[in-house]
């Protein structure tokens, strides 16, 4: 089993003082930096994002006017050490898998902060291990259901088509306005384990159809920062005009937290852009707020 080293409280994820923090065994929370960069085709960077996030955080009050109180307080966040990312991208996949492993096993919620797409399906192999049923929600730009790009089948563009090689599980992603041919082959013949939420009908959602295939099911939240509009957030390899903006992105998290059961995610594609920190922030105020919402869920002192 790999072993947990987490940095001290004060350096890790919102910079939480000796007096603010539990000790990082106790918290419920575990933040996962991984700044896995092996596939990029455009715009580089992501390898920088989980410090860059984390930076951010510092800058972040911790309360929250939804929940009226310091969430982090009620289920306690820690961060652990930034690993040494292997080279290989195969042994980087068993890497961010242990990685989850070992969070899940200590009956903790992980939040690994990418890096780019690529990892995630080697994020989820503990979660599909132990929810063969799995629901994955998908909030992107691009489809990612490629079965190859650039002569790599674990490409960043592949991500969602490497996920469904797991039989039980299925995608409902939101902000999808960037599409290939294959994908939409693809696309038609899997369409009842993959829904797709298009960017350019975005005014007719109904977050109730959004949340519906998730309800009841385990969720893994899959968070590519490219589906957010590039006014909010340009700070990624491969920005597409169209896409959501904060508090309706805020939403659709809420919703999908409370419909399923929220039991692990990923934040990726963040590429810092130099003295631009507006971004850092956007970046590490909305992992807050999944994290917030993904462990209020069943959390009582939330509810107080």
């Amino acid at each position: 089993m790999t072993e947990l080293r987490y940095q001290p409280q004060e350096k890790g994820f919102l910079a939480l003082s000796p007096e603010e923090a539990c000790p990082a065994e106790e918290a419920r929370a575990v933040i996962i930096p991984f700044g896995l960069e092996a596939t990029v085709c455009y715009g580089k960077g992501t390898a920088k994002g989980p410090e860059a996030i984390i930076g951010a955080a510092e800058q972040i009050d911790y309360f929250d006017e939804e929940y009226w109180c310091e969430p982090c307080s009620k289920f306690g966040i820690a961060t652990l050490e930034t690993p040494a990312i292997l080279a290989d991208l195969d042994a980087a996949l068993d890497q961010i898998a242990q990685l989850n492993e070992a969070v899940l096993a200590a009956d903790k919620f992980p939040l690994t902060l990418g890096g780019e797409h690529s990892l995630t399906p080697g994020a989820i192999r503990p979660f599909v291990k132990r929810w063969p049923n799995l629901a994955v929600l998908h909030f992107d730009a691009h489809a990612d259901l490629r079965d190859s790009y650039l002569d790599s089948n674990n490409s960043h563009a592949c991500a969602m088509r490497r996920v469904l090689d797991n039989p039980g599980v299925t995608v409902v992603s939101v902000g999808i306005r960037n599409f290939c041919a294959e994908e939409a082959t693809f696309f038609e013949a899997n369409h009842k384990r993959v829904n797709i939420f298009w960017a350019r009908e975005k005014a007719r959602w109904r977050i109730e159809d959004i949340v519906a295939p998730l309800r009841g099911r385990p969720i893994y939240i899959s968070f590519d920062v490219d589906a957010l509009d590039t006014s909010i957030m340009p700070a990624t390899g491969t920005p597409e005009p169209g896409g959501l903006l904060y508090y309706e992105t805020c939403g659709i998290l809420r919703a999908a937290c409370e419909a399923g059961t929220p039991v692990g995610a990923d934040l990726v594609e963040f590429a810092p852009i130099a003295g631009q920190n507006a971004w850092d922030v956007t970046a590490a105020r909305l992992a807050y707020k999944l994290l917030t919402y993904a462990c209020s869920k069943g959390n009582a002192l939330l509810d107080q």
